[in-house]
């Protein structure tokens, strides 16, 4: 597999763990770290919100110490998310919390915050979920469109054939990947001054051009 491919193959994953307040902080910086490796960072404020909120109702609705399992994956271009727990009685339910209240709020916050969200009840368990939307085209699509796979392509020339079977999503992907990058900068400011332009004035115009882009 080369090291820059056209697509992002996000894999569903899942995580036990324990119905407990300590465990929060821990599926919150899990769940950060596989947005960051999917290429939706920007994500992570919502995701890690939906997080705390369905694991908090496990705890508080079903008891400390439970069971649980953390299920993340892609539905169609959504981010779903999940949280399977063993007891079929405890429902989350969409409540109208009285203001000041600090309990009753966390699947009224999920509601706010995503596009949808229910309950499956199963034999022995529940799965309480929520989708949130992405930027994505389709569930494997690289941010930035048709822009960013014409550059995937140049930078597979310049790490691909040395590099051929780095995981391009792992830590040393991404490191190649950044310095086929430069490489590839430097290249194209040598060829302008190999051919009489002016390679200062084009970068500056080129970053120009993508600061007003992004803006």
């Amino acid at each position: 597999m080369p090291a820059c491919q056209c697509e992002v193959l996000r894999k569903a994953w899942e995580l036990p763990f324990l119905a407990e307040a300590e465990e929060v902080p821990g599926l919150r910086r899990v769940m950060a770290l596989h947005l960051r490796l999917w290429g939706l960072p920007e994500l992570t404020d919502v995701a890690q919100l939906c997080v705390t909120e369905m694991a908090t109702n496990v705890l508080a609705h079903v008891g400390r110490g439970t069971p649980a399992t953390l299920a993340v994956s892609m539905a169609g271009t959504r981010l779903r998310i999940e949280i399977r727990d063993p007891d079929t009685r405890a429902l989350p339910t969409l409540l109208a919390a009285m203001e000041g209240e600090e309990s009753g709020r966390g699947m009224a916050i999920i509601n706010a915050i995503t596009d949808r969200w229910g309950v499956i009840l199963c034999a022995d368990s529940k799965v309480t979920w929520c989708e949130v939307p992405t930027p994505l085209s389709t569930p494997t699509a690289r941010r930035g469109g048709r822009r960013v796979t014409r550059v995937e392509e140049l930078l597979a020339l310049y790490c691909g054939a040395t590099h051929s079977t780095l995981d391009p999503m792992g830590p040393l992907g991404h490191a190649v990947a950044e310095r086929a990058t430069i490489t590839l900068i430097a290249d194209l400011l040598h060829w302008l001054c190999a051919h009489g332009f002016d390679a200062e004035d084009a970068l500056a115009r080129a970053q120009a051009h993508f600061e007003c882009e992004a803006a």
